[in-house]
């Protein structure tokens, strides 16, 4: 696979930058900052939070904002068929992969203004300085803004061709289906064969991102240079029972599908809990039927999630899991299904060789980090399966994410852009 050239006497050639103004390249923070506040009209509530979900209105409305700011940056901007939003500036070697670095700007229901925006932004204005200073990369650069990622990674699922039939059939939080929100963004679901790369056909992919904990702010550490991405798994659990009057039926004559469902969510966290390490379970979601005061409930529907860098210790805890669902579900007289969502992800290493650009950034930049594992999921993990990735988070003020109080101060935006930049050109130098 072709993911870095190390030809850096044909690249000293080309460049028309010295050392000693490589060293004070930077981005413009006031420009940068200031799109965080141009973008966040699109889809700010009343609480002040985002409502800009993919495929919504808000959404929708955002995308001339994004590709005018990709072509101030000199970009050439197009809509793929699964609704990514491309810009590309040409290298000197037309023959090398792109580098590609960004994120996603839709947003959770009453989310914040930073979470996406800042890796997507933080793109834009990288691509603008380069371009500004009229530098000369190796490789073309290709800054990628892509379509739900809060809704399962779906825009870079379609790049890397696992965004199944499925999938597209899936309502999202507009309350399109997938397939119809594609549509929407200009995207053509029935050419997604189109949009698919290969290994090899991207050289890099780079993603600043906002921590969405509270490791680097309460450390107080510029940036973190991560080290992995966790796996996330999600199943659909339905409990059945018999829905009967609260006050005619026994209790121990009761087949109650909420209380086996209490049951297993304190079985999930006793489950999670037994073993060493950093994973994590989650029980988001839970409704009940008929969900009204004088009858018991008849079924339930209640999500499970499940997360950690080891896919296999997943696989372990999950079974351990269906394990405690069918003994509560002989006891309650009930019964207990599992699904697999087709949105889950798997867990993604970040290559070495991004790490060590990223980490030499900081320390050119006279910046700290940090090594540490993302334990939330991003486009990254998905274009790990094609080309190797690299990941740089910023502070999260008291490490509050997807909320309308997200907050990543201005200065801590500008400095992981500017590793970013660096890491970049690094990069591209085979370094």
């Amino acid at each position: 696979m072709r993911y870095f050239s190390f030809a850096v006497l044909v690249l000293v050639a080309l460049v028309d930058w010295s050392a000693g103004e490589d060293a004070e390249l930077r981005v413009n923070g006031g420009r940068l900052n200031q799109r965080f506040v141009e973008l966040a009209q699109f889809g700010r509530n009343a609480e002040g939070g985002m409502d800009r979900f993919a495929f919504s209105d808000a959404d929708v409305e955002s995308r001339p904002f994004l590709k005018k700011s990709m072509e101030a940056a000199g970009l050439e901007v197009h809509v793929d068929e699964a609704g990514n939003i491309f810009g590309r500036r040409q290298g000197s070697r037309p023959d090398l992969p792109p580098i590609v670095f960004g994120s996603h700007t839709d947003s959770v229901a009453n989310g914040g203004m930073f979470d996406g925006p800042v890796g997507a932004l933080s793109a834009i204005e990288v691509a603008q300085v380069i371009n500004e200073r009229k530098i000369t990369t190796l490789h073309p650069l290709e800054v990628v803004i892509f379509t739900d990622e809060e809704g399962g990674l779906v825009g870079s699922k379609a790049v890397i061709g696992e965004l199944t039939a499925g999938a597209l059939q899936q309502v999202s939080h507009s309350g399109k289906t997938i397939s119809e929100g594609i549509t929407a963004l200009g995207g053509n679901p029935a050419l997604l064969e189109n949009v698919v790369r290969s290994a090899g056909d991207i050289a890099a992919y780079i993603e600043i991102h906002i921590e969405q904990g509270r490791i680097l702010d309460s450390e107080k550490v510029d940036v973190g240079v991560v080290e992995g991405i966790v796996g996330i798994s999600w199943w659909n659990v339905i409990i059945e029972g018999s829905a009967n009057h609260a006050g005619t039926t026994p209790m121990n004559l009761r087949n109650d599908a909420l209380l086996s469902a209490a049951e297993l969510v304190i079985a999930v966290n006793r489950v999670v809990t037994s073993v060493p390490g950093s994973q994590v379970g989650t029980v988001g979601k839970i409704r009940a039927e008929p969900g009204v005061p004088n009858v018991i409930p008849g079924k339930v529907e209640m999500s499970l999630e499940l997360r950690d860098l080891s896919e296999d210790k997943v696989k372990a805890l999950f079974k351990s899991i269906e394990n405690e669902a069918m003994v509560i579900a002989e006891k309650t007289g009930t019964t207990i299904s599992f699904s697999p969502s087709e949105t889950s992800t798997t867990p993604s290493l970040t290559d070495p060789r991004v790490r060590e650009a990223i980490v030499g950034s900081a320390k050119k930049l006279e910046l700290s980090y940090k090594l540490m594992p993302s334990g939330a999921g991003h486009d990254a993990q998905s274009m790990a399966q094609i080309a190797p990735i690299g990941m740089i988070f910023i502070p999260s003020v008291d490490g509050v994410s997807h909320s309308p109080k997200e907050y990543s101060r201005p200065g801590d935006i500008e400095n992981g852009a500017n590793v970013l930049l660096h890491t970049i050109l690094e990069i591209d130098r085979g370094l």
